[in-house]
Order: structure tokens, then C-alpha cells, then sequence
């Protein structure tokens, strides 16, 4: 059997074709991906932490960006579009970007995994995003329970904490709590 040709792009090829996409993709090593859509208790959660998120930080010099703001991992070159992205004090934009679309310096970044995706995202994707020099925390929401993982630096390595049920997840590198029962809250309950 032969194996089918991949072709390989750079990453201007990649901004390109995001240019003109309906669909957002990820990029790596010369390789474009689409990525997966999200469901509606994805959107739910992910719009309740971005709320939280942004009600918590206040009048700290952070923003908070949704999933139509891509983060670029220098030192791997995966580009993606997590779920939130925290910045806090600058943005620093890649400079290869010149529409200005791409952040390279996340201090939180919070992923909710789908069923399809939850291998990679907790896996593969969560150790190019520790790659990230300015990267202090990532949130790990999971849609089948109740439940958040929170990966947290602590100088040169990594560390997790897993918060489930009624807990209240603390993201310390941008003093923000965020309570369990209202990640995960269904108002059409």
C-alpha cells in the first residue's frame, strides 16, 4: 500500500490559509490540522470560566482571550487556539505574524477537552504548552465529570493539582478562584 503524500507548509502558508478558513486549524512541524468543534456544553463552560476569569482578575494589568486568538509555542512551533488564554502586564505578538493575530507569551491557559480531543490535549498539546517561558498555569476542565486539573510551574518543573466537586480551583499566578458548582453550572437545567 502506499502511503498518501502529506504536503508541508510554513508557517506563512499556515497564516494564509487561516486567513480564508471557516475552520480553525493547528500547525506543527510543516503540518496543518482542523481542529475539532465544540459542543454546547463546551461553549457553556468555556464562556462561564472566561466570565469568572474576567470578573476575578478586575483591575490587574491581565486580559482574557477567547479561542479566536491563537498562542504560538516558540519552542516547538505548535500554533493553536486554546479555549481561553490568559495575558497579563503586555501582549507580546509573533513577530512572523504580521496581522498581529498571534500571542507568544499566555500566562494561563485553560483547555476544555472534548471526548475526541482529551488524549491530546492532556497529553501530547499540555507538554508543548509547558514549553512556553511565560506560561505559570494550565486548566484542565474535563467535560465528562466534574472535574479540573490545574498544571502549575514551580521554577523548572511542573506540578498538578486536581480540584473535583464542590472545591474551588485557584489559578495563584493571576489571584483568580474559580468555584467547581459554577464551572460547571447548566442555567437550562
Amino acid at each position: 500500500m502506499v502511503e498518501p503524500a502529506r504536503q508541508v507548509h510554513d508557517f506563512e502558508d499556515y497564516l494564509r490559509l487561516e486567513e480564508i478558513s471557516s475552520v480553525k486549524h493547528e500547525f506543527l512541524g510543516g503540518h496543518v490540522w482542523a481542529m475539532a468543534g465544540g459542543t454546547l456544553e463546551h461553549a457553556r463552560v468555556a464562556v462561564r470560566i472566561g466570565t469568572i476569569l474576567n470578573v476575578g482578575i478586575g483591575g490587574r494589568r491581565c486580559s482574557v482571550q477567547s479561542s479566536d486568538f491563537r498562542v504560538r509555542v516558540r519552542a516547538t512551533g505548535l500554533t493553536t487556539y486554546p479555549d481561553l488564554s490568559v495575558i497579563c502586564d503586555h501582549v507580546e505578538l509573533d513577530p512572523e505574524d504580521k496581522k498581529g493575530q498571534t500571542a507568544l507569551n499566555p500566562t494561563v491557559l485553560v483547555e476544555v477537552p472534548s471526548p475526541t480531543t482529551e488524549v491530546y490535549d492532556c497529553g501530547e498539546k499540555l507538554e508543548h504548552y509547558k514549553q512556553i517561558a511565560s506560561l505559570q498555569e494550565v486548566m484542565l476542565v474535563h467535560h465528562d465529570a466534574r472535574r479540573v486539573v490545574v498544571w502549575r510551574r514551580s521554577g523548572a518543573s511542573w506540578s498538578s493539582t486536581e480540584y473535583a466537586d464542590d472545591a474551588i480551583v485557584e489559578l495563584r499566578s493571576i489571584d483568580c478562584k474559580l468555584g467547581i458548582a459554577e464551572i460547571y453550572r447548566d442555567p437550562l437545567a
